[in-house]
């Protein structure tokens, strides 16, 4: 029986496109899609950070995939990373999707549902009994799909901008005592 990679990777991936593991040589293209997908989402920003982020995560444990257009199949017009988490409340691991980016030309003909399925079917050849990620309040037709698909909200990040100016708040002295 062949393993889920090899299925995915020789398989016709949606009519007109196919998906292939991306390699390790290959990461360029992670940091590529990740800083489009940052960009579009909030302008004007550096995303170089983005590499440490990479570099930090990925590893033979956490495939990525990439899709191309059987038209043009040196371009690669989505991604898909994966990996795994540990849910705080259970302690059980999940399948958590690091990135999942469609190129805006390519949207809503059915590559991000087709991304998706292959993540859960990752999830469940790993054991796992749960898929998460984190989306952005402002990807309104990211989370309309998720929403679609059957993922609910579990938990929510707050955020508070602070002064940059460090005379602003009281010097705390923290100090151990034996």
């Amino acid at each position: 029986m062949p393993t889920i990679q090899s299925w995915i990777v020789n398989r016709l991936f949606i009519p007109g496109f196919s998906t292939r593991l991306g390699t390790t040589s290959e990461q360029y293209l992670l940091l590529r899609f990740m800083q489009r997908t940052y960009t579009e989402l909030y302008p004007g920003n550096d995303y170089h950070h983005l590499q440490g982020i990479i570099d930090q995560y990925w590893s033979p444990q956490t495939p990525y995939w990439l899709v191309a257009s059987l038209q043009n199949p040196q371009e690669f017009i989505a991604c898909l990373w994966l990996g795994t988490a540990v849910d705080q409340t259970t302690g059980d691991t999940y399948t958590h999707i690091f990135i999942l980016v469609v190129a805006p030309e390519y949207r809503r003909q059915g590559l991000g549902t087709a991304l998706l399925q292959m993540a859960e079917s990752w999830t469940h050849q790993q054991g796992h009994h749960q898929i998460g990620l984190q989306v952005f309040t402002n990807a309104q037709p990211a989370l309309s799909l998720y929403q679609k698909l059957g993922y609910q909200p579990r938990s929510l990040l707050l955020m508070k901008g602070m002064a940059k100016n460090s005379a602003s708040y009281p010097i705390l002295s923290i100090s151990q005592e034996s």
